[in-house]
């Protein structure tokens, strides 16, 4: 060994030495020292995409050091969520993991689970809508529900693609009016945008999509949107009422987005970004910005995102099961 080589290898043992002697708030407070990567496991322009965006850019403000956005796409999400779960644990390895997560295994596609990571934040939920079209006979919910009731198999519905998010909540609302996922057949569709086109024309009777998908359909007149699936009405859309105050089901799904770390963050630099992550959530910036938009703005610190995770992943595997789109017992 040179001596050269000898003094890096000192110099090296040295600064273990003292980062093992740091205290946490020395540690949090040190921490970023370099650039952090913010992994998507969605394509650029969607919006998760922009949603990341806009918070690693204020990440970037609060941090003094860049936040770079990655788009790892690819295996319906597995791909990039698989890289958040893989990261270094060291804080400079972060994502934005959604929905997705507590679908993925469900279908077999992944071993993944809620549980494979750190959450560090929510930042954001957008439940679906029950859109028809403006030519629709049904003026409110219960009118459609009774006819849903009275015809099982009638009305057609769509909004995704088979086992995504929207389809999984048409499921779910059925099971909470007690009933079959049969009574409402699902036609697969490439997004909320084709799926509200095709709604408008005629081709489908139903879309549960989010509202502001459907909102330039709703802009123009020829949809109208007669329910959210949430606890509360969305203050984008003041006059579309939940299903409890349309027909009494007490029934609420979402597709989200949050903040996630490899599993094994450390405490400091974990409590470092959800502080940073909270003063983000309650910021103009952020707030103007996904009103813009129509997105939900919801929190939840690490624990409380662990939580939500938890509960809706439970609910995802009875809605696949219902659909018969489950592969895991």
């Amino acid at each position: 060994m040179t001596e050269l080589s000898r003094r890096h290898l000192m110099a090296g043992a040295a600064g273990l030495g003292l980062a093992s002697q740091l205290s946490a708030p020395a540690l949090a407070q040190a921490f970023p020292a370099r650039p952090i990567t913010l992994v998507v496991p969605w394509g650029a322009g969607g919006g998760t995409d922009a949603t990341a965006r806009i918070v690693g850019s204020l990440m970037e403000r609060e941090f003094g050091q860049p936040v770079n956005v990655v788009n790892r796409t690819g295996g319906s999400g597995v791909v990039g969520h698989s890289a958040i779960a893989t990261g270094a644990a060291d804080g400079y390895t972060i994502g934005m993991v959604t929905v997705e997560i507590t679908m993925m295994h469900w279908q077999g596609l992944t071993q993944l689970k809620h549980d494979s990571y750190t959450p560090l934040a929510l930042m954001n939920e957008d439940p679906p809508g029950v859109q028809v079209s403006a030519s629709s006979p049904f003026a409110d919910l219960k009118a459609l529900a009774d006819a849903i009731k009275a015809n099982p198999g009638k009305f057609k519905a769509s909004g995704t693609g088979q086992g995504g998010i929207w389809h999984l909540a048409l499921v779910g609302w059925l099971g909470a009016m007690g009933l079959p996922a049969s009574a409402v057949p699902w036609v697969p569709s490439n997004g909320a945008a084709p799926a509200m086109q095709d709604l408008a024309a005629g081709g489908i009777d139903i879309v549960t999509c989010s509202v502001p998908e459907a909102k330039a359909m709703l802009d123009a007149g020829r949809a109208k949107s007669l329910a959210i699936m949430a606890a509360a009405r969305n203050p984008q859309f003041p006059n579309v009422p939940t299903l409890k105050e349309a027909i009494g089901v007490d029934y609420s799904v979402g597709a989200w987005r949050g903040i996630a770390a490899p599993k094994g963050l450390p405490a400091p630099i974990t409590e470092r970004f959800v502080s940073v992550l909270k003063k983000i959530n309650e910021s103009k910036e952020f707030t103007d910005f996904m009103a813009a938009r129509g997105f939900g703005v919801k929190w939840a610190d690490g624990a409380g995102f662990a939580k939500f995770m938890a509960e809706g992943d439970a609910a995802m595997g009875v809605a696949m099961k219902a659909a018969g789109l489950a592969r895991q017992a």
